[in-house]
């Protein structure tokens, strides 16, 4: 062969060999960039979605079990201090007199609902008095802990027991009688029967279990359960639990760690200081993965079209596009690394090129927005319009990081319950909103209103001393008084004050001050504001 045939069917071989056009070897790149960067973008979102949220959920749980140990230890001090009541009562009380007797446990049982049953024992350890009447009457005590109450002769909360004669699991608390010349008279006691229904399944059963899987229970100083929504398993000892070993060793805080069962949870746990409760509120980690599923998909919805569409367009003007690629691929990258405020872009000298430019920017502004929603449904309340309780906590604490006085309100609304039972839970949502709308009407835009849960308000006065802030506190009580309510019946508020930094320096300390001063104010009547100075003194 000549070397002119040599090179003629060189030439064939190089024309049949399939040649990829400009602009689809631009476009794939072009695609295969817009994945990368898809890819790189969920991946990030997804790592720090994940740690933020776990984050969030541990410091929720935490700031729910601290709060649950404030009510449970306001609780037992209400509950010994209705025993003191009744012990000072049954001083110089004819024993002899059952049917006198039983009426006053009765009566007493009655107005607190704080016990199961009362019991009113002699020096002797016999039982003088029942509520409700029961076969104990005119027999001696034969529990352990009813007998170590006899014998303390000090106020006494039992540790979990089950009861010799009804079987029942119990724990009570004991306040000693003395007689005018302090001569020991015997004893009053309140039972609360664990696995029946009870003050704290009252008090705390709408928030026994949520929707999402998260749940609390509460053991006692030897990690015995008191309180589960699986009521089988109180009494159960779970000192064994990672946090309940915590919590005996006299420790609280927030962490993930593996139940008994094996399952991956993060936990909030604390103290309660009165009686050496442990309370822990634990959601499983599952919900968090639950979650960031569900932000991927809505991340997916909002970028998966336009990016589809611009790469659509990227291959029909690819190399009028190369250049505009490169400028949209470090606005990514820098979203990527959290800077989040998208710049103003110049229109672009090419049609296509500025379409693409506007639709990215469409996108990522569509991300933030969700993202912004997120934050803002975090911190709100729904029913309301307020902020939430997360918000205050918040605030309260970076005012006192900052040393900024104010004073601090805490609201809640008389007999709300009864609302609820009488016209129903749609009217009492809003009788709420109503009410809270009329709290914001009487603050300054400075000041912050939030929903601290239930029927309960809080308001932080910025630069406010407590008389102004009674003032307020007394005006918001006033206009909800005389406010025209949807119901048929006045509707009152009960309020408390305390101030920074003249009551305390520390905000859950502070909010328990105004608390009490709340409490205060149901106990003198409600439908009265009180600051924290009048309950000290």
């Amino acid at each position: 062969m000549t070397a002119q045939n040599k090179s003629a069917t060189l030439k064939s071989k190089i024309r049949n060999v399939k040649k990829i056009s400009l602009t689809v070897l631009l476009g794939g790149l072009v695609t295969i960039a817009v994945l990368m960067t898809l890819t790189i973008i969920f991946i990030s979102f997804y790592t720090s979605q994940k740690q933020s949220l776990i984050d969030n959920t541990l410091t929720s749980n935490y700031s729910s079990a601290t709060q649950m140990s404030q009510t449970l230890d306001s609780l037992f001090q209400s509950m010994q201090s209705s025993l003191d009541y009744a012990a000072h009562s049954f001083s110089d009380i004819d024993y002899t007199d059952t049917a006198e007797i039983g009426g006053a446990l009765d009566l007493i049982r009655g107005s607190s609902n704080y016990f199961n049953s009362l019991t009113l024992v002699d020096e002797t350890g016999l039982v003088r008095g029942v509520s409700p009447m029961g076969g104990r009457l005119g027999l001696h005590i034969s529990s352990t802990a009813a007998k170590n109450a006899l014998h303390s002769r000090t106020p006494y909360i039992s540790e979990p027991y089950v009861t010799p004669i009804s079987q029942r699991r119990i724990l009570f608390l004991s306040q000693p009688i003395f007689g005018p010349n302090q001569t020991f008279e015997g004893y009053v006691s309140g039972s609360i029967y664990l696995q029946e229904g009870n003050i704290l399944s009252h008090s705390f059963g709408s928030q026994l279990k949520s929707s999402n899987g998260s749940y609390f229970f509460i053991v006692d100083a030897k990690g015995t359960l008191l309180f589960h929504p699986d009521t089988e398993r109180i009494g159960e000892n779970i000192s064994n639990n990672t946090v309940v070993h915590k919590l005996l060793d006299n420790q609280q805080g927030k962490e993930r760690y593996k139940n008994l069962s094996g399952l991956d949870s993060l936990a909030g746990y604390t103290k309660v200081p009165t009686t050496g409760w442990g309370v822990v509120v634990v959601s499983p980690t599952k919900i968090v993965f639950d979650q960031l599923s569900h932000h991927i998909r809505m991340l997916l919805i909002y970028t998966s079209v336009p990016f589809v569409i611009l790469t659509l367009i990227v291959i029909r003007v690819a190399r009028k596009l190369a250049s505009p690629f490169v400028i949209l691929a470090g606005l990514v990258n820098r979203v990527d690394q959290g800077e989040v405020d998208l710049p103003v872009m110049k229109p672009h000298w090419n049609r296509e090129a500025d379409l693409l430019t506007q639709a990215v920017l469409g996108a990522l502004a569509s991300f933030r927005k969700q993202t912004d929603q997120l934050t803002y449904d975090a911190r709100t309340d729904v029913l309301t319009g307020m902020t939430n309780r997360r918000t205050f906590e918040e605030v309260i604490q970076h005012w006192i990081d900052e040393e900024i006085p104010f004073s601090l309100i805490v609201i809640d609304i008389d007999r709300f319950k009864s609302i609820n039972d009488t016209y129903g839970h749609h009217t009492g949502d809003i009788v709420l909103k109503h009410i809270a709308e009329l709290i914001r009407q009487a603050v300054r835009p400075q000041d912050v209103c939030s929903r601290f849960g239930g029927e309960e308000f809080v308001v932080l006065l910025r630069q406010t001393k407590s008389s102004t802030a009674y003032q307020v506190a007394d005006y918001i009580r006033s206009s909800v008084e005389n406010s025209a309510m949807p119901i048929d019946r006045t509707v009152t508020i009960s309020a408390g004050i305390a101030e920074y930094p003249i009551h305390s320096a520390a905000a859950m300390e502070l909010f328990h001050l105004a608390d009490t001063a709340l409490y205060q104010a149901k106990e003198e009547g409600r439908n009265r504001t009180i600051t924290i100075q009048s309950v000290e003194k």
